[in-house]
């Protein structure tokens, strides 16, 4: 390598002054470069010439293919052309754009790009087009594999080659349309379907939540580009929008549910972060059927399944934990029934119902992933009647009244119950949060208590029980109310109801109907 003064990033005038001939050798037309093998650039004068989609490519190894020619413009945008010159180490490459030409000459200003491990130098061509024998079929056939398989297509072999050296192993997602949260456990069930994920960062950019995944081998990240790239992970939404990173390797510094390394457990959870539970990844990969396959979305309901994975993780009260319900019936509510219903959705800390506005309430969850998964399935519900409104409050936290001071118990803290449901990392409740509905499962059920005792238990919170089925070990059963609101009723009624010797029953959402 003669160093970096031989990168020419800028047309060499002179240098790139072609004559079109026809050589024998290739059977196309091929172009002559005033140098002989492209080292002489530190003779002559670089100078700025205007961008081209035409990218003059010099010093390549004797043996490289055209595949791996294409395959350095590849992550940058369609290639429409190239042409080899063999004997001189050469090659030309037509981008299908200018701006793809530009991404692509900027970013190996800053990247030296290597095919067959051997640095090679790229820089404008003073031609804005590449004219070739459009008969060679090889070439042709060549292009149009790499353009069937960017435009969605399996990689063929011939291009397989192609792909490893033009993407980079890293790749960047974008998650548009986020109704429910997406957690890094959530990525990585999705992409490990396609090689091995070695590093997740996750941060938010934008207003939007992005990531960077690094897989083992960049054949992988192509890949999952190509299968993933506009799927929605769960129906109708959390739409995943991949482009390759201009990162070749990510820096992980911590292991926590924002970054992740999954080759060196031992780093650090970092400031205030919690670290991974053990527990946590294993109930996940326990889970697989409720998360993504290769391609099919999830059901609405196994998503925030997989969305409530972040509660375990999160742990912190993070920016907006804090909800706030309004119409709600100001005669019948109280902190423990808004406990009860926000509890099937997160670890509910505080709730103080307004003074002045008795009909509206703020909600502290656990963090704002807790907030959200309960804003999205409890907003437009119906509660004692009235639809209820859920939104994310301005406040970070439920203050409690001031000592001695009597707020008439509006104002209740929660923190230390015993009824959390998300509190035991790995608990089977991360894999069954589903939204309202008509059936409810219940369990923790006494050996000695009938179906004809659960009838009259249920139609007693005002509602009509349609349907009943016993689990085969009566412990467990699925009861169905005439609609969600009569369901709604009994679960925030009979949660925790003592059925006797000390057994209180369970009572959550269920995604089944009998």
């Amino acid at each position: 390598m003669d160093g970096i003064g031989d990168v020419a990033v800028g047309v060499k005038r002179g240098s790139d002054e072609l004559s079109m001939y026809n050589s024998p050798n290739s059977g196309m037309s091929s172009i002559s470069d005033g140098a002989s093998n492209g080292s002489d650039s530190k003779k002559l004068r670089v100078e700025e010439a205007p961008p081209s989609r035409v990218l003059h490519i010099r010093k390549l190894p004797n043996e490289a293919s055209e595949t791996e020619v294409i395959a350095l413009g590849l992550p940058f945008g369609k290639v429409t052309n190239i042409l080899t010159l063999k004997g001189k180490n050469q090659a030309f490459l037509e981008m299908s754009t200018e701006e793809a030409a530009i991404t692509m000459v900027n970013y190996y200003a800053t990247v030296t790009p290597h095919v067959r491990n051997v640095p090679v130098y790229i820089q404008y061509s003073n031609h804005k087009e590449l004219k070739t024998d459009a008969g060679n079929q090889r070439t042709q056939a060549v292009l149009q594999a790499v353009s069937a398989v960017q435009s969605g297509g399996s990689p063929s072999s011939d291009v397989q080659e192609a792909l490893a050296a033009a993407s980079s192993p890293v790749l960047r997602i974008i998650i548009d349309n986020m109704f429910y949260p997406v957690t890094l456990d959530v990525l990585q069930q999705i992409f490990s379907k396609f090689g091995t994920v070695m590093k997740i960062i996750t941060f938010t950019k934008n207003n939007q939540f992005q990531a960077l995944l690094q897989f083992s081998d960049s054949v992988n990240a192509q890949q999952a580009k190509l299968a993933l790239d506009g799927q929605n992970i769960y129906n109708s939404c959390c739409t995943l929008r991949i482009d390759f990173s201009k990162l070749v390797n990510l820096n992980v510094k911590y292991n926590n549910d924002k970054s992740r390394d999954y080759t060196r457990p031992e780093l650090p959870a970092g400031d205030g972060q919690p670290s991974i539970d053990t527990s946590m990844a294993a109930a996940f990969s326990k889970d697989s059927n409720s998360l993504l396959g290769a391609l099919n979305p999830l059901s609405a309901a196994a998503a925030a399944a997989a969305a409530a994975g972040r509660v375990a993780l999160a742990g912190q009260t993070g920016a907006n934990g804090v909800l706030l319900v309004s119409n709600l019936n100001d005669e019948m509510v109280t902190p423990q029934s808004l406990f009860t219903l926000f509890g099937v959705y997160g670890d509910v800390q505080r709730v103080k119902i307004l003074y002045n506005k008795k009909d509206s309430a703020l909600i502290q969850m656990s963090d704002a992933n807790q907030a959200q998964l309960a804003m999205s399935h409890l907003n437009g519900q119906k509660m004692y009647g009235k639809i209820i409104r859920v939104t994310l409050s301005k406040h970070q936290t439920v203050a409690l009244p001031r000592d001695g001071l009597d707020d008439q118990g509006l104002t209740k803290d929660f923190a230390n119950s015993p009824l959390h449901r998300f509190k035991k990392p790995g608990s089977k409740n991360f894999q069954n949060i589903f939204p309202p509905s008509a059936t409810l499962h219940l369990s923790n059920v006494p050996q000695d208590v009938s179906e004809e005792d659960l009838r009259l238990l249920f139609s007693n919170t005002g509602g009509t029980v349609k349907a009943f089925k016993f689990f085969q070990d009566h412990k467990m059963a699925l009861i169905q109310m005439s609609t969600v609101e009569e369901a709604t009723q009994a679960l925030i009624d009979l949660h925790n109801y003592n059925m006797g010797g000390n057994q209180h029953l369970r009572v959550s959402f269920s995604k089944s109907t009998i």
